[in-house]
């Protein structure tokens, strides 16, 4: 049996944490900083935890990264 790929978009964007969690960027901080609040932008650093349906789709396009 051939072994499935991942997706690379998926690889690029996505990081799952030890615990099988997914990982993702913060939406929003693409363009348009100067209209965001100060309080948005402080919020919005680092990475955050997705939410239940979207890690399971996140994972099916992840096969080998749980």
């Amino acid at each position: 049996m051939p072994k499935m790929k991942t997706k690379s978009s998926a690889k690029k964007r996505f990081k799952v944490s030890a615990t099988g969690k997914v990982m993702s960027g913060q939406a929003g901080k693409r363009h348009g900083m100067i209209k965001r609040t100060n309080k948005f932008l402080r919020n919005a650093r680092g990475t955050t935890v997705m939410s239940e349906p979207d890690q399971k789709l996140v994972k099916r396009y992840m096969p080998y990264d749980r």
